[in-house]
């Protein structure tokens, strides 16, 4: 096994062997964008179950009839979710390439502070979501 054998982790489908350069265009660098959401969809659990709390969010904008305003910040909120959950994946991924198969105190804090970051993240979504969403529940017990 080579020294890049050993570093470098298997790409699932498409090898990346430019991915050090700078993209040549606007169009590729969304393509590159596009290829990590895909792979966090892909093999991030997390990223899955947030992509799915997502989704009954904006049902849930729809069911309670909630302005433009209230459903742009619950989906700002979800936004931020989904980048701080993309941040972890990528800081995991830079942190075991770093590391490899070896354990090391500092890796692991690095990893629990990310995880930490998106527990904070998802938490302070779910206040927001309770709040604005608590009147119009109540409104519709009322009545």
């Amino acid at each position: 096994m080579t020294q890049q054998e050993k570093i470098a982790p298997p790409q699932p489908k498409e090898r990346r062997s430019l991915s050090w350069k700078i993209a040549p265009d606007l169009f590729t660098s969304f393509r590159y964008a596009w290829q990590g959401i895909t792979y966090a969809t892909r093999t991030q659990r997390n990223f899955r179950l947030h992509l799915c709390v997502a989704v009954v969010v904006w049902v849930i904008c729809w069911l309670l009839s909630l302005s433009f305003l209230e459903t742009a910040v619950l989906t700002a909120m979800v936004a931020l979710v989904l980048t701080l959950e993309l941040l972890n994946t990528a800081l995991e991924s830079v942190v075991d390439l770093t590391v490899q198969q070896n354990y090391h105190e500092l890796a692991k804090i690095a990893k629990d502070c990310a995880a930490g970051a998106v527990l904070i993240g998802a938490i302070a979504s779910l206040l927001v979501a309770i709040l604005i969403s608590f009147p119009h529940f109540r409104a519709m017990l009322v009545t």
